[in-house]
């Protein structure tokens, strides 16, 4: 190697060890977090370089946005009345590979971005739009968070294997639906689980098969984790509850209490931090504060009297309010309701069914 360019590469060395120092630092060891795989340029504010893009082509115009790689509201354009807004919701995000080999195939190995035991491990691409993936419990706590690693080429662990931070896990691949080599990225969630009923759930309101028990997609609630990984840079002693603090509020639903198992959300059972000071207050109805993602931010005892799931308030806009709710919310302006699909998510998070 030339002398400059191997310099090179040991500073390079030194700045990935750096960076990932600050974020290993947390307000308990065993809740440490880093990135999954060698790719650190989102702590570098290079996302061209950490994002994978996707294919686009709006109005006849074809492109492929970084964009489309981050959490949130960001895929497929449509203009509304509120202007252009990418109304499809993507739960986690997507991660460029650093290494491929001569065939393009990505090299990057994954790894467990905290420690905790392996829930489970899809090993069939086939019966998932994830393809090959794993997810891996953390016992923060906050309670159980849950990272969910997709489109895998290998999986390289076994459900309930004990990790530590940094362990490898399996290596990225292009598995999955949609996908191709030029592609290949590793799809990343953290976030908490809904339910520890989902297939009684999932039984009740669809006919195809769950084939992944507790740890379908479906059931995980993603936080915005890039965020996430940005606020620990900043602040390492940040907790899981202060960053869900200043995640927006955009709807409220209220639930009648006499209709929840024991009284209350079965979501307060995993995560009692949701629930406000007063949560022991006897009261007709719960209210659930939700962000644009359907993440709950908060429960509190609300004195509302209503007979069924309803909306109590939402951000006012001049599309349609299922642009900005994952199809949660039917409606526009200052009212919303509850759509069928968003009837049956507050089923799941309350344990209603």
């Amino acid at each position: 190697m030339h002398p400059i360019l191997k310099i090179t590469a040991i500073l390079g060395t030194i700045m990935h060890i750096q960076v990932m120092t600050c974020v290993l630092q947390a307000q308990s060891p065993s809740e440490a977090i880093i990135l999954p795989t060698a790719n650190d340029h989102l702590l570098r504010n290079e996302n061209e370089k950490f994002y994978m893009y996707v294919y686009r082509n709006f109005e006849g115009q074809e492109s492929r946005p970084w964009t489309a790689g981050k959490y949130g509201f960001v895929r497929s354009l449509r203009r509304t009345e509120d202007g252009v807004l990418c109304t499809k919701f993507h739960e986690g995000i997507d991660i460029k590979p650093l290494k491929r080999d001569r065939n393009r195939n990505p090299l990057d190995e994954v790894r467990a971005i905290a420690a905790g035991t392996v829930a489970y491990v899809n090993s069939t691409a086939g019966n998932s739009n994830y393809g090959k993936y794993i997810v891996i419990e953390h016992p923060w706590q906050c309670g159980p968070l849950y990272s969910l690693y997709a489109h895998l080429a290998t999986t390289d662990v076994k459900e309930g294997q004990k990790l530590k931070i940094g362990q490898n896990i399996g290596r990225m691949g292009y598995t999955g639906a949609g996908l191709n080599r030029d592609r290949a990225h590793l799809h990343l969630e953290l976030g908490i689980m809904s339910s520890k009923r989902f297939t009684t759930w999932q039984q009740k309101h669809f006919h195809s098969p769950n084939h992944h028990g507790n740890c379908n997609g479906m059931n995980i609630i993603g936080l915005d984790i890039a965020s996430f990984y940005l606020a620990r840079q900043k602040n390492p002693e940040l907790t899981i509850p202060q960053f869900v603090k200043s995640i927006p509020v955009h709807y409220k639903v209220t639930i009648p209490r006499n209709q929840l198992k024991n009284g209350s959300p079965e979501l307060l059972k995993r995560y009692p931090w949701l629930a406000s000071a007063e949560a022991e207050t006897f009261t007709p109805s719960w209210e659930i504060s939700f962000s644009t993602s359907g993440f709950p931010t908060s429960i509190t005892p609300s004195n509302r009297v209503v007979s069924a799931a309803s909306i109590s308030s939402i951000c006012k806009c001049q599309s349609k309010h299922e642009y900005h709710t994952k199809g949660f919310v039917s409606g526009s302006g200052d009212r919303g309701s509850l759509s069928k699909t968003g009837k049956r998510f507050i089923e799941l998070v309350c344990g209603q069914f």
